[in-house]
């Protein structure tokens, strides 16, 4: 039988465009190695707390690892809440009661912002301070933090290699 021009050219065409689609490799390994980067990075245990060079935290052997909280920093001219500098160290030291009112008062701004309510252990809070902080001004930021509704305190350390044998 024979075929009409027409017909011989639809025959073209439909071969021509029966091809079997292929994937498109490239664009998928993208979106893997992504995926897989983007695992790898919220699956680490680790968690870093922004802290100063000059700021040496003392050394501890503590199983608990540190929750997400406010961070209150104690560098060697300031102290900051969030990254915030609040009060100098020098102005601490020198105030002569236990609750410094401008420290207080970003404390209780802090808490403010919180959409949780308060726990009732208080309200948790972090601090990072050098080892070498002298007690009476630790006494001084954690009395602060308490009259503020801060009493679930924590203090960052860094965390040493249990000697074998001991």
């Amino acid at each position: 039988m024979k075929q009409s021009a027409k017909a011989k050219r639809h025959q073209r065409h439909y071969r021509r465009s029966k091809k079997n689609a292929g994937l498109n490799l490239v664009s998928l390994m993208d979106i893997f190695t992504i995926l897989v980067f983007f695992l790898m990075v919220n699956s680490s245990d680790v968690q870093v707390l922004n802290q100063n060079a000059n700021v040496q935290l003392p050394l501890s052997v503590a199983d608990q690892m540190p929750k997400d909280t406010l961070v209150l920093a104690v560098t060697e001219n300031d102290i900051l809440v969030s990254n915030r500098p609040v009060v100098r160290v020098h102005t601490m030291k020198m105030f002569s009661g236990y609750v410094e009112p401008n420290l207080k008062a970003e404390l209780e701004y802090q808490s403010s912002r919180a959409r949780a309510p308060a726990p009732p252990t208080g309200r948790p809070i972090t601090i990072v301070a050098d080892r070498e902080l002298p007690y009476e001004l630790l006494k001084k930021i954690m009395s602060t933090c308490v009259d503020a509704g801060y009493s679930s305190i924590s203090l960052a350390v860094n965390r040493k290699a249990e000697e074998q044998g001991v």
